[in-house]
């Protein structure tokens, strides 16, 4: 049934509105976020805190990009990173505070864990920290070319059946993306525990061409990156007897 056959009241405006809307979500589908938006209930504190909070600090993807994303912080800071699937925060949480003179783009669709991270925000406010509670394709279309200072990518879902390959987040075209927001010089990098990820992202990346995988010796991409924290999923992993892999490239 069509939006018009369900409210024959919707002005031919707005019918075609709708359309739209409607193709660009599926058009989207593809390329999207895939897995769970919701687990446990969030508390009341937590409810709040998404009601409250999140407003304040998320991004407003229907205005345009400010060419300069540093004036997206209340903070002064100097250049701007992103991290994709931040999970519980704990990386994101420590690496913000750690560095308050770089802003950081963090973006999370996982209900859940968006709640663990406005709990950390709640206690430890972060002027230099902006995030995003949806697909993060949407936000990387929306930055402007040559923006970010660097990207993250930390654990995502493997997808391990080879049929789900596909809606792997390291794709030809999620690359594309990631090369045209990235300065020359950026650094993306990217950690996982299951070997088959790995390979296909050490693949895509020397497929894709923008990007220069920086290991120079087997140490080098089985060593965390600088200060790293760890998280709960990597902490799980070395308990069931899996190594992590952390990769870095550079942006050419």
């Amino acid at each position: 049934m069509s939006d018009t056959e369900r409210n024959p009241d919707l002005s031919d405006e707005a019918a075609i509105r709708a359309l739209s809307e409607k193709k660009t979500r599926g058009s989207r589908a593809t390329e999207a976020f895939y897995g769970r938006r919701n687990g446990k209930p969030l508390r009341p504190h937590q409810r709040f805190l998404r009601e409250d909070l999140l407003p304040q600090l998320k991004l407003d993807l229907s205005r345009p990009a400010p060419q300069d994303l540093r004036t997206l912080f209340v903070a002064d800071v100097a250049q701007v990173r992103m991290e994709i699937g931040f999970g519980g925060g704990e990386h994101l949480a420590h690496e913000a505070g750690r560095k308050p003179e770089a802003g950081f783009i963090g973006v999370e669709p996982f209900v859940n864990g968006m709640a663990k991270m406005l709990g950390f925000l709640d206690a430890d406010p972060l002027p230099n920290l902006r995030l995003y509670d949806d697909d993060a394709t949407q936000v990387l279309d929306w930055l402007p070319d040559a923006s970010l200072d660097g990207i993250d990518l930390f654990y995502p879902d493997p997808w391990p059946k080879k049929k789900h390959w596909k809606r792997r987040f390291v794709s030809q075209k999620n690359l594309d993306r990631f090369a045209r927001v990235l300065r020359p010089g950026a650094l993306f990098r990217f950690a996982s525990d299951i070997d088959t990820y790995v390979n296909w992202t050490l693949q895509h990346c020397y497929d894709h061409g923008a990007f220069e995988w920086q290991a120079k010796t087997a140490a080098d991409w089985h060593t965390p990156y600088e200060a790293w924290p760890g998280t709960r999923y990597e902490a799980k992993a070395f308990r069931e007897g899996r190594k992590a892999a952390y990769l870095t490239f550079v942006r050419r």
